[in-house]
């Protein structure tokens, strides 16, 4: 979104599209507005779909200045040095300009203030802004704007993600009261979730049927949040004994990273959370957890016999290790692959979660046997 007020023009946000080569062609064209225009750009959380064209906003002028909370900042400092190593390797592919690179971020990460939530945050004398927790990922927020224009006071809320307390790890999303203009997003809009007892429950059900299968459990997850979650959750299963130990893989260098920004802020955690690390639970560790970090202990877990639970990136199986995974044991009817976050339309996720029978990766055809949750 694009604020202006008193002859000032702000930002909120300034994101990626994504799903599919058609839609990702939009990141290429210009910005609506001359970007060496904007004075600052509010960011709500650290996603790319909200901070992926940042650099790009940098290489065609912008030098404002960048506010989000001090969570927000790290992990979308390692989303965006992954998305450039991507994008770096897919423009020698399709040998391309791409849309940002590596000296883009670092102009633009010179200009980021980290904000603490309900700090207020003064452009002018007429724009100010604060943060409140929305409760989506780490650090995300919901973002109040007060204006002041011809002697008129205004209120803008905008929602950013939301989050669906309670969640594992976070604080509950806080709610506003009073605002003249609400902007609200609506990803899951037209459905109810289920609680987080119910989501547990499934988690151990699916891995007790891997284990009794003898098969592999592939989890398709974002780095950001959605592993972090599963990592608590396996966590309290495991050392509960409500599931047997087996060996669970981190097949993702950005979850591993970002995981160490998480256990960099515990003051963003929710109670129950920060209880259990007082009281010496290491949240996101537990016996049988292993991180591949590395090329080559990510091929190494397939020298490791089923049954295992293989989490790797990405979330929508566009990309990342997940795909080797699957092509591995997508066939096997012993296997499961789990659901666990939104697939939009025409991505590989979206296609598998609706039933495709067989799909194509790597240039070959590939059968899907095995289960899916």
């Amino acid at each position: 979104y694009m604020v202006e007020c008193a002859g000032v023009k702000i930002l909120v946000d300034c994101g990626l599209q994504q799903g599919g080569r058609l839609a990702e062609r939009e990141n290429y064209k210009p910005f609506p507005y001359n970007p060496a225009e904007i004075k600052a750009l509010f960011i709500t959380h650290a996603h790319l779909d909200h901070v992926g064209r940042i650099p790009k906003l940098y290489r065609d002028g912008f030098r404002g200045g960048i506010y989000a909370t001090h969570p927000t900042l790290d992990l979308a400092r390692l989303n965006l040095d992954d998305s450039a190593h991507i994008l770096k390797k897919e423009s020698e592919e399709y040998k391309e300009e791409p849309l940002f690179g590596e000296d883009d971020i670092i102009g633009a990460w010179k200009l980021t203030h980290g904000r603490n939530y309900h700090q207020e945050i003064k452009i002018t004398e007429n724009i100010a802004a604060k943060f409140y927790d929305a409760g989506h990922i780490l650090g995300s927020a919901i973002i109040e704007l007060s204006l002041i224009e011809s002697g008129r006071s205004v209120k803008i809320i905008f929602s950013g993600d939301l989050g669906n307390p309670p969640t594992p790890l976070l604080k509950p999303t806080e709610f506003i009261t009073s605002a003249d203009y609400v902007l609200v997003e609506s990803a899951y809009g037209d459905r109810l979730h289920e609680d987080r007892s119910r989501r547990q429950e499934k988690l151990k059900a699916v891995i007790e049927t891997v284990v009794k299968n003898g098969g592999v459990l592939m989890i398709p997850a974002f780095a950001l949040e959605r592993t972090q979650e599963l990592l608590f959750e396996l966590n309290n299963l495991v050392e509960s004994g409500r599931i047997p130990r087996l060996p669970v893989f981190i097949d993702s260098p950005l979850a591993i990273k970002a995981t160490a920004v998480y256990q960099k802020y515990p003051d963003y955690f929710n109670k129950e959370a920060v209880y259990l690390i007082k009281s010496g639970d290491d949240l996101f560790n537990f016996p049988g957890l292993e991180f591949s970090l590395t090329t080559q202990s990510s091929k190494a877990i397939n020298d490791v016999m089923p049954p295992k639970v293989v989490i790797a990136g990405s979330g929508m199986s566009e990309g990342g290790r997940i795909l080797h995974h699957e092509r591995r044991y997508l066939p096997d009817p012993k296997s499961t692959l789990l659901i666990i976050g939104y697939q939009t339309a025409g991505s590989l996720g979206r296609r598998l979660l609706e039933g495709a029978q067989e799909i194509k990766m790597f240039g070959e055809v590939v059968q899907c046997r095995c289960g899916l949750k």
